[in-house]
């Protein structure tokens, strides 16, 4: 696995009770609502923070746009991450995103 990628085992009852809510962990601003509403699902927060660092860099985008068309780079590269994030999700799996996952990691709330 490549270096600052992670992989771990979600429990498999927490994965069972929190598998649809941690859908919305990367479709914006509501990876808010895993993120405060599950606080003690390990597998909810693993995927809520990743999108957290998502929508942080998708809000940058907006703000880079008028910017040589960087803005659309970043906007691009967040969809991107959200999809594979999305997969990852429908398969039960808690992999770190490429480049951001080690961020998510070491957000405590």
């Amino acid at each position: 696995m490549a270096e600052g990628m992670q992989s771990h085992t979600p429990d498999p009852k927490d994965l069972e009770e929190n598998k649809g809510i941690t859908f919305l962990s990367y479709i914006g601003i509501l990876c808010l609502i895993p993120l405060l509403a599950k606080k003690e699902s390990k597998y909810a927060q693993f995927h809520a923070k990743q999108g957290l660092v998502l929508f942080g860099f998708e809000v940058l985008s907006s703000i880079l746009v008028p910017v040589f068309g960087l803005g659309f780079i970043i906007w691009l590269i967040a969809i991107i991450f959200a999809i594979i994030g999305l997969i990852n999700v429908s398969k039960g799996e808690m992999k770190s995103l490429p480049l951001i996952g080690s961020i998510g990691e070491k957000i405590n709330l």
